[in-house]
Order: C-alpha cells, then sequence, then structure tokens
C-alpha cells in the first residue's frame, strides 16, 4: 500500500502509535476509517482507531508511556473514562490528530489482534485486520459510514468469506437485540453481488 494513499499527518501519527505500542509491547491492529481506507475504498479520515489487548492494571502505565510518543489525553481523567467506556481518548500532539485506543475485551476483538497482518504503508509497517475482521467491526458499528465501508470492502475483496461474517454479525444483532444489524449487512451484500 502508497503511503500517498494517506494524509502525512495521519502516516506521521501512524508511525507514534505503532512506535508506542511496539516499545510498551502492546499488541495492537489498526481498525476504522484507516483500516478501511487501506483496505478497501480509499476514503477521509481525521482520526485512527486502534484496538489494542491490554489489561486493566496496565492502562495509567501504558497513558504515561504514550506521552513519550508525543501523546496526551483528550480529557481531564483518561483512565477513569476508559473504565466506563472501554476507550482511551488520546491525542497526537504534533499533529493534532485523534487517537481512540479501544480497550479489547471480547474473544472476538483478541482473535482480530491475534489475526491481523503486517502491512506496508511506505516505509511505515502497521497491524492491519483480516478483511471479515474489519466487515464484522464495521457492521456492528453500523452508521452511515460504517456501511459504505462495507461495500467499498466487499468490492475490493469479492472472495472475502462472507458467510462467516454473517454468523458473527447474527451472534452480535441477537446479542444486541438490534436486528438491523444483520439485516442491513444482508442488504449491502446482496446489492454488491448483484453488481
Amino acid at each position: 500500500m502508497a503511503s500517498g494513499d494517506l494524509p502525512q499527518p495521519l502516516i506521521q501519527a501512524l508511525a507514534d502509535v505503532v512506535a508506542w505500542t511496539s516499545a510498551a509491547g502492546i499488541p495492537v491492529v489498526i481498525v476504522g476509517g484507516v483500516a478501511a481506507s487501506l483496505l478497501g475504498r480509499p476514503r477521509l479520515t481525521r482520526d485512527i482507531d486502534a484496538l489494542v489487548r491490554l489489561p486493566e492494571s496496565e492502562w495509567q502505565n501504558a497513558l504515561t508511556r504514550a506521552a513519550e510518543y508525543r501523546f496526551v489525553p483528550r480529557i481531564a481523567d483518561a483512565v477513569e473514562f476508559a473504565r466506563r467506556s472501554r476507550v482511551l481518548l488520546m491525542k497526537h500532539a504534533p499533529t493534532e490528530i485523534d487517537i481512540d485506543v479501544m480497550l479489547g475485551t471480547l474473544p472476538f476483538e483478541f482473535a482480530a489482534i491475534d489475526n491481523s497482518r503486517a502491512t506496508q504503508i511506505g516505509s511505515l509497517e502497521v497491524r492491519l485486520p483480516r478483511v471479515e475482521d474489519l466487515l464484522i467491526m464495521k457492521a456492528i458499528a453500523h452508521r452511515p459510514r460504517d456501511l459504505l465501508d462495507i461495500e467499498g470492502l466487499i468490492d475490493a475483496h469479492p472472495k472475502a468469506d462472507l458467510g462467516g461474517v454473517r454468523k458473527w454479525v447474527r451472534e452480535f444483532s441477537i446479542a444486541a437485540a438490534m436486528p438491523e444489524l444483520l439485516e442491513d449487512f444482508d442488504k449491502i451484500v446482496a446489492q454488491r453481488l448483484r453488481k
């Protein structure tokens, strides 16, 4: 993947995310808009979403260590907020790019981290999820932008295991009592396959 696909400030912030998590020994996968843009249809994104495996006892230490890589909390008590939301809200000071560090807890999230793949973006190596895992995340997030990302991912990866993705989306749909997660995923798949 060419680094020209992402704006230079995003590349700079991504490089520091990689340096920080590597130095701290934090397993990480880059998800969200950056992953959707690199694996699917390129699109504008102004933040970075990173899914990590990090025990709660290490959150404060990770935040302190992140400061060495020019990350600052976006709110006063970032660790307390993370206890409620499972997200550390940070900003990359030099570029002012927001970084959402999602603190994984589900077996699916841990599997997405474990199954991630090293990907070159110019001279930078980042870990991106399998397209199937990103499709599941996008189906669950279920915002209009996420549904468009699903279209782009399916178009770019016509041989993706959509049956396996559907099983996970169905499980999350049932658990969340949100049948629209599966209904909308099925509509997109049917539409893309007709093309």
